[in-house]
Formats: structure tokens, C-alpha cells, sequence
């Protein structure tokens, strides 16, 4: 009999599967086992529900002060108006591109202060909110996206690594670092170093994040696999890149998996610090699924009214991360509305402060390109820096004789 028999028991002459074999699963089946309720579930952990009513869990509760939730609501705040403003700019022609982290905020923002000072961080090109934390300036990450810079920050000092273009490369990257954390006994203790790499639910589907959970697993690397898996990769859904959900991967690799309410910022923040934990003390990777949606294109060039329905998007605003800790703040007498109204005369100042900024950028000198690359100047380095200064300055002369043929 036939693999393709054991999933195929009406085909002529098939018994079916043995009785070790499981039958490949329905499309129906599949976009059930991937999806999660807003109720929650066995699998998904959640603290903070989408009416904004506290919740406890058995394995994964934390103690939060009130002033800590305000400052949470206040992180979600300024980077949902960073990244708002940062979307405007490029419609406006100031940015070539822009990444919106829209719907998102409180998986980054969870995670992100979940970091102890000596942990690093590994981002693609979405986690505005995880640079925020770590203490880097939205102006920074602008020019990237107006092609003035590739990252303005020095990452060793804000422990956080320049933004990651390539799908799941970060992954190796974070993996390297981590198992070099190993190495250099910095882990074995309460007060070690981890490192966190954030990817999407499509860069699962890349051979570089695979090949980096499996060399993390053999090391024990310290490293938390943070997948927030915003249910598209670009145009594809998640049933076109598993038959499982993500977070139960980990099984395959010897590592714990946990599903967590990517749009539940407690829950991020408990799930994260947990498992940043158990890899500072030696125990080995950890893969988080950040279960989210997002709000937005999945960059400013993509449509998402081309492969996605309407009521898809109404029914994940009911969840949104922001309103349901408001909520929260609202009904438990946290925060009141001068309170609110502050948060939101910063983020206006933080917007305009933006803008200013995108507009006056300045425009770097085309010589940058050889002094910006490598630590120390060659003797073929200066040639090719005097070669191409003396073609652009041969321009010049030309504009000055009369114009450009």
C-alpha cells in the first residue's frame, strides 16, 4: 500500500491507514486547528480579555502594578501614532516604504519589556514597538525606510540588532549570538543573558528559521523564538503554511511551544518573561506564538483589499489590543481621563516631532558608501572613492559649461 493510499481510504483496494498512522486532516480540519476563539482555549494563554476583564492562568499569571499598566497603555499608545505617522509619511512621498505594525502593538510592546537590560534582540523589519522598548528613538528607524541610513543605532549598546530585510535570516543570526552567549557562560543563572528573535507566521515557512531551531536545540541556545504570527504572510493565509498550529513546531525540535493572545499585552509580557527565564538559566530555546492580526497592509505597497474580506478585519477590531487594556484601566478606576488626555497630547507632540524630523533629514554625501562599510580604509578602497568622486564632480563641471547633454 502507498502512502498516498493510508490518507486515501475510499481509493479501491485501501484498507486505510494503519492504525500508527493518523489520516491527513480536512481543509475544514486544519483551519480549526489554526485558528483560536476569542474566548481563549487550552492552548491560547490570556490574562486580559477582549471586554478587558482580568483573567488568571495556572501556568503563566503575573503581578502587574497599576502604574505598570498605565505605562503599557502609554507604550501602545505612542507606537500605534509613531507607526500611524510613519504610514502618512509615505503616502505623502517622504518615505519610499513603511512597515505597519498596526493591531500588533501589544505583542511587541509585551515582549519588548520583558527584556532585561543584558538580553538581546533579533527584529525583521516590523518591530517598532520592541525598538521602543529598548530604549531607540522612532527618528531612528525613519531612515531606513527613506533610504538615507541602513540603522542608525549602535546595537551592541541598545542591545538590539539593525532591522532584518531578508525573510527568517534574523533567525540564524539570533541563533549564532545565542549559542556564543553559551559559550561565554552567560547563562546558568537568574541574572544571565538570553536573546529574543522576532519572525512572522510566513518566514516559518523559510529554511533559515528551521535550520536555526534546529542548531539552537542541539546547543541549548538561549534564544526565544517570538513568531507573531499576524495570520498572512503577505497574501497567503496560515492554512496555506502549516496543517498545525505554529507554536506546536517546537515538539518536532525538543523545545517547549506555547500559544499566547498576541493581542493580550499582559499575556505577552508573562509568556516572554517566562520563557527569557527558563534560557538565561541554561534551559534551552523556547518558541512563542504571539496569536494577532494584522490591522494593516503588510507593507505600503500591498493591497490587502485584494485577498482579504472586510468582515475578517471588523471582527479582529473587537479584540484590539489598546481599547481592551483601556477598558481595563477604565473599569478598575486605574486611570482617568486626564490621564488618557495626557497620553494623547504626547502622542501628538511625538507625531509632529516626527514629521519635522522626516522633512529635515538630511541628504548623506555619496562618499558615505566607502567610509560607512568597512572599520579600516584600503589602498583599493581610496582608489575606488577618488575614481567615482571624480565622475559625479565631472557633472558639476559640465552644469557649469551649460547644462547636461
Amino acid at each position: 500500500m502507498s502512502p498516498e493510499q493510508w490518507t486515501r481510504p475510499e481509493a479501491e483496494g485501501a484498507a486505510g491507514p494503519p492504525a500508527a498512522i493518523a489520516a491527513k486532516p480536512t481543509r475544514e480540519q486544519v483551519i480549526a486547528g489554526l485558528r483560536a476563539t476569542s474566548e481563549g482555549g487550552a492552548d491560547l494563554v490570556q490574562l486580559l480579555t477582549p471586554e478587558g476583564q482580568r483573567v488568571t492562568h495556572p501556568d503563566f499569571d503575573i503581578d502587574v502594578s497599576d502604574a505598570q499598566l498605565r505605562d503599557l497603555y502609554r507604550d501602545m499608545v505612542l507606537v500605534r501614532r509613531a507607526d500611524r505617522e510613519g504610514n502618512a509619511l509615505q503616502r505623502q512621498g517622504q518615505l519610499g516604504i513603511w512597515v505597519p505594525l498596526l493591531g500588533q502593538e501589544a505583542a511587541q510592546i509585551g515582549a519588548g519589556r520583558a527584556m532585561q537590560p543584558q538580553d538581546m534582540a533579533f527584529p525583521s523589519y516590523r518591530e517598532h514597538g520592541v525598538a521602543w522598548c529598548r530604549g531607540i528613538d522612532p527618528t531612528e528607524v525613519l531612515g531606513i525606510f527613506r533610504g538615507t541610513d541602513h540603522g542608525s543605532w549602535d546595537p551592541n549598546s541598545m542591545r538590539f540588532h539593525l532591522y532584518t530585510i531578508v525573510i527568517g535570516n534574523q533567525c540564524l543570526n539570533a541563533t549564532g549570538y545565542a549559542m556564543g552567549q553559551r559559550f561565554d557562560g552567560k547563562v546558568g543563572d537568574p541574572n544571565g543573558e538570553a536573546t529574543v528573535v522576532f519572525f512572522g507566521d510566513g518566514a516559518t515557512s523559510q529554511g533559515d528559521v528551521h535550520e536555526a531551531m534546529v542548531w539552537s536545540a542541539v546547543y541549548d541556545a538561549p534564544v526565544v523564538f517570538f513568531c507573531q504570527n499576524n495570520q498572512w504572510a503577505i497574501s497567503e493565509p496560515l492554512e496555506r503554511q502549516t496543517r498545525v498550529p505554529l507554536y506546536r513546531r517546537a515538539s518536532g525540535y525538543g523545545f517547549p511551544g506555547i500559544r499566547v493572545d498576541g493581542n493580550d499585552v499582559l499575556a505577552s509580557l508573562a509568556v516572554t518573561k517566562w520563557a527569557l527565564d527558563e534560557c538565561r538559566q541554561g534551559n534551552g530555546p523556547v518558541l512563542i506564538e504571539a496569536f494577532t492580526y494584522r490591522m494593516d497592509a503588510h507593507t505600503t505597497s500591498d493591497d490587502p483589499t485584494r485577498y482579504r474580506l472586510a468582515d475578517e478585519q471588523e471582527a479582529w477590531k473587537l479584540k484590539d489590543p489598546i481599547e481592551r487594556l483601556r477598558v481595563h484601566l477604565v473599569r478598575e478606576q486605574i486611570a482617568d481621563q486626564g490621564f488618557f488626555d495626557g497620553i494623547d497630547a504626547e502622542a501628538d507632540e511625538l507625531a509632529a516631532r516626527l514629521r519635522d524630523y522626516c522633512f529635515n533629514i538630511p541628504e548623506p554625501p555619496p562618499e558615505r558608501m566607502f567610509t560607512e562599510v568597512y572599520v579600516e580604509d584600503t589602498r583599493q578602497l581610496a582608489a575606488q572613492r577618488e575614481d567615482y568622486l571624480q565622475y559625479l564632480a565631472g557633472f558639476a563641471d559640465e552644469a557649469k559649461a551649460g547644462g547636461v547633454r
